[in-house]
């Protein structure tokens, strides 16, 4: 497997349903050293998955971009797109609950990005109140 491009494009964030899926797209990031990033169906449902450690330990997120993560994943719980439940990081994030496998695509790109720096996406998948 390659590893994902940053900024990685929504249709090509690993569907890591299963525990070998999961397993296996896991892997595949740390073999890269990179950010992993992953959906994964739960029935009517969807996940979305990211963790930090994969990239290795010269990998590091400003405290600034970990501040916009937890506040849009927040902010995605406040709207009922993600459960309560959610980690918001500063090295694991996970949303239960969202409600379609684009919309977790959307957002798992969008993370992963800002896992990166890049805050654009994100900011543009989870606009801020007005």
């Amino acid at each position: 497997m390659q590893p994902l491009p940053v900024p990685c494009p929504a249709p090509l964030i690993p569907y890591a349903t299963g525990t070998n899926a999961f397993h296996d797209a896991y892997r595949n990031a740390m073999a890269h050293n990179a950010v992993f990033v992953a959906i994964e169906s739960e029935g009517q449902q969807w996940t979305v998955k990211a963790d930090t450690l994969t990239a290795g330990t010269g990998h590091t997120v400003a405290d600034a971009v970990n501040d916009a993560i937890r506040a849009s994943i927040l902010r995605l719980i406040d709207n009922r797109e993600a459960d309560f439940g959610a980690y918001t990081g500063p090295v694991y994030f996970m949303m239960h609950g969202v409600h379609s496998e684009e919309r977790a695509r959307e957002l798992a790109a969008a993370l992963h990005a800002a896992l990166y720096g890049d805050l654009t996406p994100l900011t543009r998948a989870i606009p801020s109140a007005p």
